[in-house]
């Protein structure tokens, strides 16, 4: 039994223009000008009513399937290979692996519905956003880079949770250094901005969190220090450190990790890479690789970077630096061990401040107003220092409770044992 098909409110409106024109109220131009139709198309609508009487104004394409619609083959095809290799990815990912690599071009929209009904992908729900004020791109490239650190098991279970350190600039939302590390420490955000000076040059201004490694948070401090390491070094290097204050406010770099922690643990399955190190020497092929797809342009191609001054040594600035005072016998202690200065003039560095530059957890070398000294260590080890792990740190360890049950007589529980006995016995 076939349908009878019903008409839409402009099939409606339409054909109330057509019986106007026909009992005469209205004529042609007038009735094109209410459709917004050409005269001829209007005459063409008026035959077709004389014709077949209202039904002639219903669209003849209705009920059929669209000259685009999709085989039924090629929809199993798609979903055989998303189910094989692509379960746990996303529609827009999974649109984007079908056309590189099995030349199946299908759009994100048509992916995403053909997922949530085979129950690959669930909708995701709507949550109420707070609103935040839109604050407008900086207009150069290197005018302020976003910084922050994603912990995540990027390897998945092939190793162990580790920390990627991102930089995005604010004007392209491009990725322009990227590297993996156990932990957030400053050690390793020095490493990675000397990587990121010598490739792109000193930017203006970094944009971050308001993590111990960027900012003293404490404002107790009895040592009167109330600068960091980092911020040292980009104060000499003339670079802006801005603290944000909420983690929307560096939006850029947020973003960036949602998108790096759904594709590129998928990269680096998909090329079996299961080690920091072998992840680092792919990450520069995956941010070229990125870029092409997420970068916008500046409003002004104007590169912000600056190359270093004469006076600016990247390497001494790039390394930990510590002063102690050197005592009678030209000894110090650092890190819980005992060094010796080797000099010939002892009276003329006695009670003078040296500074110590440290690389990787070792001694690189030791100045004294510009001058390198020469240094032993002692044998003896004073003590074993305390490590301090940061908030951030204890991300990367396996914390393993384990409950055990205390034995019945355990000396705790033996008076209340035997307090029973007691009241038990005749």
């Amino acid at each position: 039994m076939k349908t009878e098909l019903k008409m839409t409110l402009q099939e409606a409106d339409r054909l109330s223009v057509i019986k106007m024109l026909e009992h005469k109220k209205i004529n042609l131009q007038k009735a094109a000008e209410e459709l917004g139709l050409c005269s001829k198309q209007v005459c063409r609508i008026r035959q077709r009513f004389r014709e077949e009487g209202p039904k002639g104004l219903i669209s003849r394409r209705r009920g059929k399937p669209s000259n685009n619609h999709l085989s039924n083959d090629l929809i199993q095809k798609a979903l055989n290979l998303i189910k094989e290799k692509y379960d746990d990815y996303g529609p827009t990912l999974v649109s984007e692996k079908l056309e590189e690599k099995h030349r199946l071009k299908l759009s994100r929209e048509t992916l995403r519905q053909l997922m949530i009904k085979e129950g690959i992908w669930k909708a995701k729900r709507v949550k109420d956003k707070k609103i935040y004020a839109r604050r407008t791109r900086r207009s150069k490239v290197g005018e302020l880079e976003q910084i922050d650190g994603s912990y995540e098991y990027w390897f998945e279970d092939r190793a162990e949770k580790c920390c990627l350190l991102v930089s995005v600039d604010d004007a392209t939302s491009s990725l322009t250094q990227l590297k993996f590390c156990k932990a957030e420490t400053t050690q390793d955000y020095l490493h990675f901005l000397k990587n990121y000076i010598e490739k792109h040059g000193r930017p203006l201004a970094f944009y971050s969190d308001k993590h111990s490694v960027f900012r003293v948070n404490n404002k107790k401090r009895t040592d009167g220090v109330f600068s960091t390491k980092f911020q040292n070094a980009l104060k000499r290097l003339d670079i802006e450190l801005i603290c944000a204050h909420s983690p929307q406010a560096k939006g850029r770099v947020e973003r960036a990790n949602g998108i790096l922690q759904d594709r590129l643990i998928k990269e680096l399955r998909e090329r079996n890479i299961s080690s920091m190190e072998a992840g680092n020497f792919f990450l520069e092929e995956f941010r070229l690789s990125y870029n092409t797809k997420f970068a916008v342009e500046p409003a002004n191609h104007e590169n912000a970077h600056r190359k270093l001054l004469h006076s600016q040594n990247l390497e001494h600035l790039c390394m930990i630096e510590e002063e102690r005072t050197l005592s009678k016998d030209l000894s110090f202690q650092y890190k819980a061990e005992i060094y010796q200065i080797e000099s010939e003039y002892r009276n003329r560095l006695y009670g003078k401040k040296i500074t110590i530059y440290e690389l990787d957890g070792r001694i690189q070398k030791i100045l004294q107003n510009g001058k390198e000294l020469k240094y032993r260590k002692w044998k003896e080890k004073l003590y074993e220092p305390t490590k301090i792990v940061d908030v951030k740190e204890l991300e990367t360890f396996n914390i393993v409770t384990t409950n055990k049950k205390s034995r019945k007589y355990h000396p705790w529980k033996r008076g209340n044992f035997l307090k029973k006995f007691d009241a038990s016995s005749p």
